[in-house]
């Protein structure tokens, strides 16, 4: 199993931009220097709490403070871009990278961004996303000179072509033919999970959801390949868990149950969120629990990893075995409030953690 890291990432938006945003550089380059072989980031447009307007340009940022890690988009919202855009700018930092991009895509996940942009209708951004993505490709493999139809972004370009200047062609990406596709999943049972399967793309479940829904995503990415005759694999699949380790236990003790604590904004946002969205149920530990009488200490106690090193092995391995095979488990980079306690999580995670549980699940394997 890899081990990545990703990031939404969600800040206190009390807290100065131009801090969190330096320590989420910072957190990045750690995850290269332990070789962790993936970081995600989100993007979006209207929030100070996820203040990342672009992926792509914040990884750019620290391209050449990095060597091995990939970067991924975590994810490119595509209703929100026209396509060709969205193509040229990826390309760009396929190269800037030398390939190491992975293309996470989604159909967006901020109310306000939907607001802003007119893009309230769950299903018109499920077409747009699919829409996109198919364009972009295309826009890949043609040029110079492009006429693609599309309900939402035809793509023409026929009379200004220069193919000897290089006018009317858009750059192609460094990864032949393009890079991989993967899809963010949330929801329970979730058909965006089959559709990834059928094209062949892979898929993250996120970890903003109980534990209890996980293995319905890759039973969902199952039906997928059955329906195309794909034979699944394990390894294009990929689960974010919030993991916080520490050397002493009463340290994450301490920390998950400080009310002003990065965990608590993280988790207290989330519940106000799903609350106004009626789906607050994906972040019950006991769905017989009224909505009004959930508290936010049993939310971080039940969708938290966390401990000293033995106990967070012990935990991840019961996750391992309530979810099945997966290729890489994605550390969730949260709020450095208490940048100590993070660097310290991350290293023992990397060096300690994830060493050991990997000799398990192959001890396992060889058992079976």
């Amino acid at each position: 199993m890899k081990l990545g890291m990703f990031m939404m990432p969600l800040h206190n938006p009390a807290r100065s931009l131009t801090d969190v945003l330096a320590e989420d550089r910072e957190a990045v380059i750690l995850a290269d220097s332990l070789g962790m072989a993936e970081a995600w980031c989100g993007e979006h447009i209207s929030s100070t709490a996820e203040p990342i307007a672009s992926s792509l340009m914040f990884f750019a940022s620290v391209i050449a403070q990095t060597k091995t890690i990939n970067f991924a988009s975590g994810v490119l919202n595509l209703p929100q871009q026209h396509p060709a855009q969205t193509a040229a700018q990826v390309a760009n930092f396929d190269h800037f990278s030398r390939g190491r991009y992975i293309m996470g895509i989604g159909p967006g996940g901020l109310i306000s961004d939907f607001e802003l942009l007119e893009l309230t209708e769950e299903p018109r951004r499920r077409e747009m996303m699919l829409e996109a993505i198919d364009t972009i490709h295309k826009i890949w493999s043609a040029g110079p000179g492009y006429d693609i139809d599309g309900k939402y972004w035809p793509v023409r370009i026929q009379d200004a072509v220069m193919p000897h200047l290089g006018i009317g062609q858009i750059c192609k990406p460094y990864q032949e033919p393009y890079p991989k596709v993967c899809l963010s999943i949330v929801s329970p049972h979730s058909s965006s999970a089959t559709h990834a399967a059928e094209q062949g793309w892979e898929i993250v479940s996120a970890n903003f959801i109980q534990s209890r829904y996980i293995q319905s995503h890759w039973q969902a990415y199952l039906e997928g390949c059955g329906n195309v005759g794909r034979r699944p694999d394990p390894g294009v699949w990929r689960i974010a868990r919030s993991i916080l380790v520490t050397d002493d236990a009463q340290r994450a003790e301490d920390y998950i149950a400080d009310p002003d604590g990065g965990l608590s904004f993280y988790f207290r946002y989330f519940m106000d969120l799903y609350r106004s969205r009626g789906i607050l149920k994906m972040l019950k530990p006991d769905l017989d629990v009224a909505d009004d009488d959930l508290l936010l200490d049993d939310v971080i106690r039940s969708m938290v990893t966390f401990g000293d090193a033995g106990s967070v092995l012990d935990q991840l391995v019961a996750l391992c075995e309530q979810w099945g095979q997966f290729g890489t488990l994605l550390m969730v980079g949260h709020d450095w409030d208490d940048a100590p306690i993070w660097r310290r999580s991350m290293t023992l995670l990397a060096e300690d953690v994830i060493p050991r549980l990997n000799q398990h699940l192959e001890s396992r394997s060889a058992a079976e």
